[in-house]
């Protein structure tokens, strides 16, 4: 783990089917997963904490090209998730691979 306390991952995840926020697709982004499943393990997000984009150079380096769409979320199992979705796939034997978990972190205890 590194000092702030997220645990690097790097590993898909894999939605659950018929899951997925309905707001995401209305704004051109993707349907964020509201549950998944992570090294066999089920997880629903309980809130997001934050959304943001990242870019990268185009086909000949001409112009910037949207790479990869990324959330915080609070889940239940506890805990703070960064998950990216790829908008193009990795991989050509797994095309549907595009949700990856990238970092975790536990949950911060409720308010007292």
């Amino acid at each position: 783990m590194n000092p702030g306390g997220d645990e690097f991952i790097g590993e898909p995840v894999f939605p659950a089917p018929g899951a997925f926020d309905t707001e995401g697709p209305s704004r051109g982004e993707p349907a964020l997963p509201r549950r998944f499943t992570w090294r066999g393990r089920g997880y629903r997000v309980v809130a997001l904490l934050g959304a943001w984009k990242s870019d990268g150079p185009g086909r000949g380096g001409l112009r910037r090209y949207l790479r990869r769409h990324w959330f915080r979320v609070l889940t239940e199992p506890p805990a703070v998730m960064t998950l990216y979705f790829d908008r193009q796939a990795r991989h050509r034997k797994r095309p549907k691979a595009r949700w990856w978990l990238y970092t975790r972190a536990p949950a911060p205890d409720p308010p007292t």
